[in-house]
């Protein structure tokens, strides 16, 4: 009897200590209950069982995310929503080497990262803001790919899928170590016909290495290269003066991260990073205007999106543990940014911007069951002002299943150069007639403000083995920055109130208020149930009103049948959002609300030669066809008709572990 209960004790004390150690909410390692906010982590085992080709579709499962897809190979990923056509106000790293870009407007683009899902170990999402960690994109939260050192076993992996509509990927990868160093590569080329009725075609390429080398006991070099070539389709036939016109954009990305790592006694750790980023991007096609007296057929303008953008970021940071109770990180970064893209800058060469950056992290854990976690960042982008942005969060372990948290966090936005550099003058191609200047620059823009507050809870339960995480939060912003109508001061031929746009900043504060939680549960044998849901009200100025559903909720059934086989199956109910500005920035449109379905079936045996060998069919997007996020400009061409709806991809995988 008393062997019983010891054993009932210890399995009770395993499971409440089963905590993940996380590093991305205070580059600390902290036990999740310890961290100071929302952490959302998504492992390997998850990744695979969801059966999704494309990352972005993962954070659907994480409480608070707002996804959405403009055609299959466009994802919009937000937190509570509110972004432009390219969010930037989540900071997304892999293995913490920032992966936004200014080729990209700022934003991410998802197709083209050079990283396989197979290189990722885990996922982990900071929600809330955190610009004292990760620096001034992290203004709503972080996203942080971690990728599998190349020490650990890993075994030779090739997979093929195929299905429908005209889908068709294969990826191989594996590594190996050779005395005190270890590689590891992958390698993934995937392609689709997008959703049904657009001009949706995609096709991307991905290789990606990594190696590592023990130089000595306390020493660690750490090298990735990663490389990613993406051909896609874009545009509609329907789009007015053929403005998003159809086109073949064709994308390159290449990464080099050099680390190297001296680890001295428990908690000491010196981290020296280098890292370079370029992008490529070719997109070019021919707009027309209207007829007028002076152009009978309408004047034939090139749209000439061609750009270039090179990225070097250098990084120190010291990690120790100046007392019992306390442990600290420090450090500073320096960056460079150039771009190239003459047409959307009115013919200037290069744009260069520079960005200095210190930080501090300190957690001190000053009584048994309280902790209080504390940093600020001080950063300054080129010709801006700096910032201070401090954080404090407090941590109650109530008991050993229950953790109450409450902190607050003020930080500034990184503002894209675009947003207020950007300057596109529409030429007429024969005569040189400057016709529209869609993009007017705003030199008066300002940096955006969040002040946040949250309220936290995490418990676990051991009846059904279940976790919950809940938040509370207000976040204020000030100064948002969002697209408005705008008139050219250069007089174009064509110039009207609805043909110029510039960024500007509100004139009213935004407010978010709700809460947001996760609830896993395993009520039955081989059974893990995951609920998110979040509710959230919007307070800002009417334009702006529309630009974060009010809720959000998922729920997955996550099953190991026995015998090999396993399923997976989700529903999502998205509430109505208008997403992203799009090209035609005062017509706005609200996509209706929405529910979608997502399932796999697998069955996993072990073949003669040892071989692990899995079988699967997916799908994705069942359910009604619908509009998540609407292109702007054609849907005022077709009004109240959904101009862009997603749908359903069903595809048959075999994958192979040797």
């Amino acid at each position: 009897m008393s062997w019983s209960l010891s054993a009932t004790a210890a399995a009770e004390d395993a499971y409440f200590e089963s905590l993940p150690t996380i590093l991305s909410a205070s580059r600390l390692p902290q036990a999740i209950h310890e961290a100071p906010g929302a952490i959302t982590v998504i492992d390997r085992d998850f990744i695979r069982a969801t059966g999704y080709r494309d990352l972005a579709r993962l954070f659907r499962l994480v409480p608070g995310m707002q996804v959405g897809q403009e055609r299959g190979s466009s994802q919009w990923v937000t937190y509570h929503g509110l972004s432009t056509t390219y969010p930037s106000e989540m900071q997304v790293l892999i293995d913490g080497r920032s992966v936004y870009s200014p080729a990209s407007f700022g934003g991410v683009d998802w197709l083209g990262l050079p990283v396989t899902p197979d290189d990722i170990e885990r996922i982990e999402i900071v929600r809330g803001s955190n610009p004292v960690t990760y620096g001034a994109n992290a203004f709503m939260g972080v996203i942080n790919l971690i990728t599998r050192h190349s020490a650990e076993p890993v075994a030779t992996r090739a997979a093929l899928s195929g299905g429908r509509p005209g889908l068709l990927d294969a990826s191989l990868g594996g590594g190996a170590r050779v005395g005190a160093a270890s590689y590891a590569f992958s390698a993934l080329r995937r392609r689709d016909d997008g959703f049904r009725g657009l001009h949706d075609r995609s096709e991307n390429s991905v290789l990606s290495l990594r190696g590592d080398l023990r130089v000595s006991a306390r020493d660690e070099l750490s090298l990735r290269l990663g490389g990613a070539d993406t051909r896609r389709e874009a545009g509609y036939a329907q789009s007015m003066y053929n403005n998003n016109g159809l086109r073949e954009p064709h994308g390159q990305n290449f990464t080099l991260h050099a680390q190297w790592r001296r680890m001295g006694g428990p908690g000491e750790e010196w981290l020296l990073s280098y890292y370079r980023n370029q992008e490529r991007l070719a997109e070019r096609w021919d707009a027309r205007g209207p007829a007028s007296a002076g152009f009978p057929d309408g004047p034939a303008v090139p749209i000439d999106l061609n750009r270039r953008a090179t990225r070097d970021h250098f990084e120190l940071q010291r990690r120790h543990q100046p007392g019992e109770r306390v442990q600290a990180v420090w450090g500073g970064e320096w960056r460079r940014d150039v771009v190239h893209a003459p047409f959307l800058y009115a013919g200037q060469e290069d744009v260069a911007t520079r960005m200095g950056r210190l930080f501090g992290n300190v957690e001190w854990k000053f009584a048994p069951a309280w902790q209080l976690t504390s940093g600020a960042a001080l950063e300054q982008f080129e010709h801006e002002p700096s910032h201070l942005a401090p954080r404090v969060f407090l941590n109650w372990q109530a008991s050993r299943s229950d953790t109450l948290r409450v902190g607050a966090a003020r930080a500034w936005t990184q503002r894209p150069t675009f947003e207020k550099e950007g300057d596109v003058r529409a030429v007429e191609r024969t005569t040189g007639v400057l016709i529209q200047q869609p993009y007017v620059p705003n030199p008066e823009l300002r940096q955006a403000r969040v002040d946040s507050v949250e309220a936290g809870y995490l418990g676990r339960f051991r009846p059904l083995e279940a976790r919950l995480d809940v938040r509370l939060f207000r976040e204020r912003i000030t100064d948002f920055i969002y697209r408005e109508a705008a008139l050219s001061d250069i007089a174009p031929a064509l110039a009207s109130a609805e043909d110029s746009a510039r960024y500007a900043n509100a004139a009213d504060a935004v407010v978010l208020t709700g809460a947001e939680y996760q609830l896993r549960v395993s009520p039955w044998r081989g059974a893990d149930l995951l609920l998110n849901h979040a509710v959230m009200r919007v307070q800002a100025q009417p334009a702006l009103r529309h630009r974060a559903a009010p809720y959000v909720a998922s729920l997955s059934w996550r099953q190991a049948w026995g015998g090999g086989w396993s399923s997976m199956l989700t529903g999502l109910r998205m509430g109505p959002l208008a997403g992203g500005d799009g090209i035609i920035p005062i017509h706005d449109y609200v996509a209706r609300a929405y529910t979608t379905f997502d399932a796999r079936v697998a069955w996993a045996r072990r073949a003669a030669s040892g071989a692990r060998v899995e079988y699967s069919l997916n799908a994705i997007n069942l359910g009604g066809r619908h509009q998540e996020i609407a292109d702007r400009s054609l849907q005022r061409v077709v009004g109240e008709r959904a101009a862009n709806r997603v749908s359903a991809m069903v595809y048959g995988a075999v994958a192979v572990e040797f």
